[in-house]
């Protein structure tokens, strides 16, 4: 399974609310120990089951390990009231902390390899896709409010659930900028969950989509990076390195 270098620390505010220096990341992990996910879910790896997930020197951004996930078979199509996307992933739950979700805005920053083909479905009840981050305010099991961050089969990266649930209007989407497959990309997203808030992406430093956010709480409760994926995909992998989870917005 995974594991990682992790540092779960509070990071100091102004009086004002707002994030100093960021310095002190809420979360830092490169992979190097399942204990860095101690007391937070992971997704269970089932004998003979359509996806799997470890800790692997195969492929890595910096150090000895990245957490690597991968796909050998399809699941049966979703349904409207049945959700059976691939998952093989650790979570990040701030709420299981005795300091709690933290406040927003925060920057994600992470690395990721992937290879996949993902195929265009018309007349179907979804694409093939894949999810490189979810984000979420809600500290229950239900994650029933979320932020994800999507490839889809043209290869564009953008918000998805914005500004509401089950929505995809941006304020800016890149029609230019593509999802490299098999080598290293960079992953920036500033998530603002407040009154007026929105999320941003970069791709590579380079801003590819941006949305405003609405109905959150102000705070990101839990998160999970690693493989999350549309259910008629038969095969693939992705690689996770160097994940930081810092107070404040972005400073690219």
């Amino acid at each position: 399974m995974v594991s990682a270098k992790a540092l779960l620390l509070s990071a100091g505010f102004s009086l004002s609310g707002a994030a100093m220096a960021a310095e002190t990341p809420y979360f830092q992990t490169g992979f190097e120990s399942e204990a860095d996910f101690a007391g937070f879910y992971i997704t269970p790896v089932k004998p003979g089951g359509s996806d799997g997930q470890e800790l692997s020197r195969a492929r890595r951004y910096s150090g000895e390990f990245s957490h690597h996930a991968w796909i050998v078979a399809p699941n049966p199509e979703s349904t409207l009231l049945t959700n059976r996307n691939h998952r093989a992933y650790p979570t990040i739950q701030f709420q299981h902390l005795s300091s709690g979700p933290v406040p927003t805005p925060v920057c994600p920053t992470f690395y990721v390899w992937a290879d996949f083909d993902l195929e265009d479905r018309p007349g179907r009840l979804e694409d093939q896709w894949i999810s490189l981050a979810t984000f979420t305010s809600d500290p229950s099991n239900r994650w029933s409010r979320t932020v994800l961050v999507n490839v889809v089969q043209d290869g564009r990266v953008l918000l998805q659930h914005v500004p509401r649930q089950g929505q995809q209007s941006h304020i800016f989407q890149s029609t230019t900028q593509r999802f490299h497959y098999r080598q290293w990309q960079r992953i920036d997203v500033e998530l603002d969950f407040s009154g007026h808030g929105h999320a941003k992406l970069w791709l590579n430093k380079q801003l590819v989509s941006h949305a405003a956010v609405e109905q959150v709480d102000n705070q990101l409760a839990q998160a999970h990076f690693g493989l999350y994926a549309a259910p008629s995909i038969e095969a693939g992998e992705i690689f996770n390195d160097d994940l930081t989870i810092m107070p404040g917005r972005c400073g690219l």
